[in-house]
């Protein structure tokens, strides 16, 4: 969801970042229940995203300066959308996940990788985690997990 300043008004609190290290097997283990928790929090956030664009055009504001206030009082019969989604975004707490990006469906799992802590990077539609980057390069770092992680050696 693209509206940043109404998702963060929206959004109650939340539990900390989940500090779990986990095995490539727990988090594929999880995979079926990211996708049924991915697609209804994409639709809702596409509902969302719809109507906040037109309360944007008809006030005459861009989308991103419409708040939390102003969409629940022209469109009260969004607070049942919001309280759902904010339940789905707690199921994904819960399993220990990361939620790095609704559009694109990223959920990310801490793990540890030849002594580094690293993010194991799952997105929505792949049926299993194939792919791993560095806490601080985000998708864009995204790496194979089969990828090898040392030089080859040569015999001499």
């Amino acid at each position: 969801m693209r509206k940043a300043a109404v998702r963060s008004e929206c959004r109650r609190e939340r539990r900390p970042v989940s500090q779990r290290l986990f095995t490539v097997h727990e988090a594929n283990a999880l995979i079926p229940k990211l996708e049924l928790l991915m697609g209804k929090l994409q639709r809702h956030g596409a509902t969302l995203s719809a109507q906040i664009d037109e309360i944007a055009h008809a006030i005459g504001q861009p989308p991103e300066a419409v708040t939390a206030a102003q969409l629940l009082e022209l469109r009260p019969e969004l607070s049942p959308v919001i309280d759902e989604l904010e339940t789905l975004l707690g199921e994904i707490d819960a399993c220990g996940g990361q939620l790095k990006g609704l559009d694109l469906g990223l959920v990310d799992f801490l793990t540890e990788i030849n002594g580094e802590v690293v993010l194991l990077c799952w997105q929505y539609g792949e049926k299993e985690i194939a792919y791993y980057h560095s806490l601080e390069t985000g998708f864009s770092g995204r790496k194979p997990l089969n990828q090898p992680t040392t030089r080859a050696r040569y015999l001499q």
